[in-house]
């Protein structure tokens, strides 16, 4: 346990904040004045609803999610990892990620006790559907994670091999869709495929970051194995109220993420004219920037140095060596990072 090193979180005051994927848009104003007065109603000096029924019910109704699949929810989906995860720890016990992969996944199993094993992503980033199965195979996992669209990468899996990766696992597999407002497809429907599958969301992209709210999709009797390991009163009073009221106006958010989207695909083609970078396909809410060699922590340091913050991602695997991940952020946000890089390459 000595050895763990805490999830690091950037110091971001007075900077643009293009590093941890959020939302760059303030709360829809169709919202606010709903939102102030079901807060100022809620009854702080009681626990909330320890089953957040009403809550559920706004997720299931603005996410379109089978009904058939009963809902756990958590303080993030960070906390739903750390339940989905100390629940198969055991001696001997493995999870299995794709990797580059979220760095949440390997933290949560070292402090559990459970072997991690990683499988590389292809070098164009794809799932390497034989490699995963070969380390089914080997290591008889008790978890599968797979990110789908994957971070830090950016890119959605094909369906195609991440369906096998779900055929072969013997034990549960969790997918994460954090990204799902801006991708082109989801796996909703794969809970009536496939018993041993959970699908794991948040409302941290959609623009609710700091309500710290996650879900958990799946078969009743999956969810009814994990409640035990949920503390109670977990989702506080103020976010129960606060999410219901804004789920309640989904179509504003959903619309947020569209402005997100189009300034996606106008980042990429900035970015993708200056000279030395590579920019990689993305159905994220960021974009995995390939820098020329060796430059990535001088130009790190050199958009701080210009008042803006983005993620280095150069060192935490082989496979993004020279990368920044830079969070899709207001227009003006990316004209900045556009021109601030533009003149430290020398365009």
């Amino acid at each position: 346990m000595l050895a763990l090193r805490a999830y690091q979180v950037a110091d971001a005051r007075g900077l643009i904040k293009l590093d941890a994927m959020e939302n760059p848009y303030p709360l829809p104003e169709v919202v606010r004045k709903a939102w102030a007065q079901r807060l100022a109603a809620v009854a702080v000096n009681r626990y909330p609803d320890p089953e957040a029924a009403a809550l559920k019910a706004a997720l299931r109704s603005a996410m379109d999610l089978p009904l058939g699949a009963s809902l756990m929810l958590g303080n993030g989906s960070d906390e739903l990892l750390q339940i989905l995860i100390s629940a198969v720890a055991r001696p001997g016990a493995t999870l299995v990620t794709p990797a580059p992969g979220f760095a949440m996944f390997g933290l949560i199993a070292r402090a559990a006790g459970l072997r991690h094993e990683t499988v590389d992503l292809t070098p164009e980033f794809a799932l390497d559907a034989d490699a995963m199965r070969a380390a089914i195979d080997a290591h008889r996992p008790a978890l599968v994670i797979v990110a789908q669209p994957n971070n830090p990468t950016g890119n959605a899996f094909d369906a195609a091999a991440l369906r096998a990766v779900v055929e072969a696992a013997p034990g549960l597999v969790v997918i994460d869709e954090a990204y799902y407002p801006f991708a082109d497809a989801d796996c909703r429907a794969w809970l009536d495929d496939y018993p041993h599958l959970l699908l794991l969301r948040t409302v941290s992209k959609l623009g609710l970051a700091g309500l710290r709210l996650g879900l958990l999709a799946g078969a009743p009797r999956w969810i009814e194995a994990l409640e035990p390991l949920r503390l109670p009163y977990n989702i506080n009073a103020l976010t129960q109220a606060g999410a219901e009221v804004a789920l309640s106006h989904y179509d504003a958010f959903a619309a947020q993420a569209a402005a997100i989207v189009a300034e996606r695909r106008r980042l990429h083609e900035a970015l993708a004219a200056l000279p030395g970078l590579t920019v990689h396909p993305s159905q994220a809410n960021f974009l995995l920037v390939r820098v020329p060699a060796g430059r990535a922590p001088a130009l790190h340091a050199g958009l701080r140095d210009a008042g803006i913050l983005v993620k280095l991602v150069d060192g935490s695997h082989p496979l993004v060596a020279d990368c920044l991940r830079i969070t899709v952020g207001s227009p003006e946000g990316n004209t900045a990072v556009i021109t601030a890089l533009g003149d430290l390459l020398g365009a």
